[in-house]
């Protein structure tokens, strides 16, 4: 079990928390990713002095986020983790993709160690940025005996990774977890827990085996009013090998668009559904779907439910 006074490795990859504006009020029009790891620390007085290391990854907007850059930070964080005097690992990152670079850890990355992300919706630069709250209470979680898994850290709210999704894009409080609600809470330095820690997988899933550049590719389309077949069937013929439809409702799909998925099953691409609904999922129809009707992920959201057929897909290769 980690020592409370134990080493916390920060790893930095960009993202809004290390931004910079050319204005200090201004909220939106900044640079992300513009500050390393170090550089973050050193904002935050109480951190000064703590037993912190400091490793910058990557300097992305996070709306850029890609495979490559997921699978160094898996390595990054596997090694870290492996260390016995590092009682966890801190990983700033962007707010636009933060939920779906948390699934793809927890369903790839054992974590017996807490592995924490944080991140911030203003700049470094902004007159009260919610960036060093984050980090320090972030750090503070890292450090704590007993905490494991990947969370995610906002507003002093910790939140499982495989459950995290972005309600909002402009808010503070940008982040929740549908119908689960957080596991714990940061209050003045002190945790207040309300669910046990998430369980990692069983078998975490491995994509190291596959160059990056060889992976399936596994598209979204949105099911809606007026919604095209012709756009799955140009997905297929660009050569995905997984479509997942974000689906109205309790993920239901435009007859135009089931069709279309007929078509794709057929040329032997895997589709499954989702519901564009971000506080909920699709109730009924995980994974063995009624006769007739597309399969599931159950609660995961479109982009969680994209990275699970890409593992699936790549177990199956």
């Amino acid at each position: 079990m980690q020592s409370s006074s134990g080493l916390v490795v920060v790893v930095g990859t960009g993202g809004t928390i290390a931004g910079t504006a050319a204005r200090a009020e201004s909220h939106v029009g900044y640079t992300a990713g513009a500050l390393g790891a170090d550089a973050l620390i050193a904002a935050v007085p109480a951190l000064q002095g703590q037993a912190l290391q400091t490793l910058t990854l990557a300097r992305l907007d996070s709306r850029d986020m890609d495979h490559a850059t997921w699978m160094a930070l898996r390595a990054c964080l596997a090694e870290q983790l492996a260390r016995p005097e590092v009682a966890g690992v801190v990983v700033t990152h962007g707010t636009d993709t933060l939920e779906e670079s948390a699934y793809f850890l927890h369903r790839t990355l054992a974590a017996p160690k807490p592995v924490v992300l944080t991140a911030a919706m203003r700049p470094a630069t902004a007159p009260s940025p919610d960036g060093p709250q984050n980090l320090l209470d972030a750090v503070t979680l890292a450090r704590t005996p007993g905490v494991r898994g990947v969370l995610a850290l906002l507003g002093g709210q910790v939140l499982a990774g495989a459950e995290l999704r972005k309600l909002h894009g402009y808010r503070v409080e940008a982040f929740g977890t549908g119908d689960a609600g957080p596991l714990a809470l940061i209050e003045d330095g002190a945790l207040r827990c309300f669910r046990p820690w998430p369980e990692a997988p069983l078998h975490p899933a491995d994509p190291a085996g596959t160059p990056v550049d060889s992976w399936p590719v596994v598209d979204i389309v949105t099911s809606h009013a007026g919604v095209r077949g012709a756009t799955l069937d140009a997905l297929v013929a660009a050569g995905a090998a997984g479509v997942v439809i974000a689906g109205t409702g309790n993920g239901s799909v435009h007859h135009a668009l089931r069709d279309a998925a007929v078509r794709a099953q057929a040329a032997g691409v895997r589709v499954w559904r989702a519901s564009r609904c971000l506080q909920g999922g699709v109730v009924g129809g995980a994974v063995d779907a009624p006769a007739g009707e597309l399969p599931s992920y159950g609660s995961l959201t479109p982009v969680q439910a994209r990275i699970e057929l890409l593992l699936d897909l790549l177990a199956a290769a």
